[in-house]
């Protein structure tokens, strides 16, 4: 078992990392967001596991203990193997994964490509008391009036536009890293933008702890828009 990896991060693709350690370079298959955070050249430490197959050994790198227990919790579900662990990871946060278990929120389940309405049921009845609770979300204001983020006029917190801004460059930085030019990153930007998946999807100018689905679902988003490219 390899619990975690410390080194250069030596190269980086759509879906991995290559972190050289004692002079191997070690691929790491990452979500998005996690993929976001590296930057070539540049040390990092990842949180990994190492699934074992009859033909091939796949190491899995996370930012934190937490998202690795969910990754191997998920697989635990009928029909969910790693790839698709690692894809609910890439459209939620661990907290995310266990707030639509704990509700059955099929809608956030099959939010995630690969997994239907079937497949929301089967991980929702399999994992329902193996997740553990969420952590508990801050109360919100229930009027303008008493809520001290609000805008003037009573509308979206202040505070959603500047998390929108802050998210967009994360996903900006990532496309950078993963070679991409600096226009091509904010074109892929725009495209987004113009499609209102900064705003419209979960955790657009929601807490801290949905800020990884945020920049996980843009830049899945912005590498869709570039691909065809």
């Amino acid at each position: 078992m390899i619990a975690s990896v410390s080194g250069t991060v030596a190269a980086l693709s759509l879906e991995a990392a290559v972190v050289e350690v004692g002079g191997v370079g070690l691929l790491v298959q990452c979500t998005p967001a996690t993929l976001s955070r590296l930057r070539v050249g540049q040390d990092a430490h990842l949180v990994t596991t190492l699934v074992v197959r009859e033909t091939e050994l796949t190491l899995y790198g996370f930012v934190d203990a937490d998202e690795r227990d969910v990754f191997e919790t998920l697989q635990s579900a009928s029909g969910v193997g790693p790839r698709l662990a690692q894809a609910v990871l890439g459209v939620h946060s661990p907290d995310g994964v266990r707030r639509a278990v704990a509700a059955e929120d099929l809608a956030a389940l099959t939010k995630v490509p690969g997994i239907g309405r079937k497949g929301a049921q089967r991980i929702v009845l399999d994992l329902k008391d193996r997740l553990g609770a969420p952590a508990a979300v801050p109360a919100q204001a229930g009027n303008a009036g008493t809520n001290t983020d609000a805008g003037p006029h009573g509308g979206a917190p202040a505070s959603a536009g500047r998390s929108r801004a802050a998210v967009g460059e994360q996903v900006r930085l990532a496309l950078l890293g993963l070679g991409y030019t600096a226009r091509e990153a904010e074109d892929a930007l725009a495209v987004v933008r113009a499609d209102g998946a900064d705003s419209s999807e979960p955790g657009g100018a929601a807490g801290d702890d949905q800020a990884p689905d945020t920049v996980a679902v843009l830049l899945r988003r912005a590498l869709a828009a570039l691909r065809p490219r």
